[in-house]
């Protein structure tokens, strides 16, 4: 026997087909009716479904972060996000969905170069004292934030308002500082007393402050500072290079 449709049936559009009315034991049951061959084939199975949406969206991630990598070092200029999802085949909703912001794909972008630098410590270690090690360590990293023209901007703007340095990048940079400093206290190259949190405040900060159109003259002389407060009898700089006063 046919069922009238529901009021829910008729808003929506009705069922493809009328439910049959059967009684077992008494009560009565509806029991819906099978599908159409065309309405088998536009339902997908639900068998490994999931993991293949997952791995057509982290392949999407992938070529995005890419993308921008290749993009931001080679310009100075702000890069358009649609050119990125374009560059990458995507649609800029797509990009959206994985990045919600600039600050979220710079940081991306950051997360994944920072690699090459922090697996550089060791090497480091093995060739220089911890202190110049340090040192030598903060130039690679000034380096790598040089080479990414195209979104300086953003990162010392999201440094400066917390945007960007989420925990894990920044964890890893106190990390590699962290081993800097022990290495140092082990055999006195460098003081005992020192967070390496701090570092990690004031290797930002010069970065931060560090605007465009200042030069790497400037940055390195920064840095110097840093690692000069992080020695126990830091060097005098400059000394013997001043002109001797009228009554020398």
């Amino acid at each position: 026997m046919e069922v009238p449709l529901s009021c829910d049936d008729e808003a929506s559009g009705g069922p493809s087909a009328p439910f049959d009315r059967s009684t077992t034991g008494g009560t009565s049951v509806l029991t819906p009716p099978e599908p159409t061959p065309t309405e088998r084939r536009a339902v997908p199975p639900a068998t490994g479904a999931g993991p293949r949406v997952r791995a057509d969206a982290r392949r999407n991630r992938e070529r995005l972060v890419a993308v921008a990598r290749a993009a931001f070092t080679a310009t100075d200029d702000t890069v358009p996000l649609e050119s990125v999802a374009r560059e990458a085949g995507v649609g800029i909703g797509t990009l959206y969905r994985h990045f919600p912001t600039r600050e979220a794909l710079v940081e991306a972008v950051y997360a994944a170069e920072l690699d090459d630098v922090t697996t550089s410590v060791p090497t480091l270690l093995d060739e220089l004292a911890p202190d110049a090690a340090l040192r030598a360590w903060m130039d690679r990293y000034a380096a790598f934030i040089a080479a990414k023209r195209g979104m300086a901007d953003t990162l010392r703007a999201g440094w400066a308002s917390g945007r960007i340095a989420t925990p894990t990048t920044r964890e890893r940079v106190t990390a590699a500082i962290a081993t800097f400093l022990a290495h140092g206290a082990r055999t006195g190259s460098l003081r005992t007393d020192v967070d390496p949190e701090d570092v990690t405040v004031m290797l930002l900060g010069v970065f931060v402050s560090t605007a465009a159109g200042r030069t790497p003259e400037q940055t390195g002389r920064l840095l110097d500072l840093i690692v000069d407060a992080l020695r126990p009898n830091p060097p005098i700089r400059g000394a013997g290079e001043h002109d001797e006063s009228p009554g020398g």
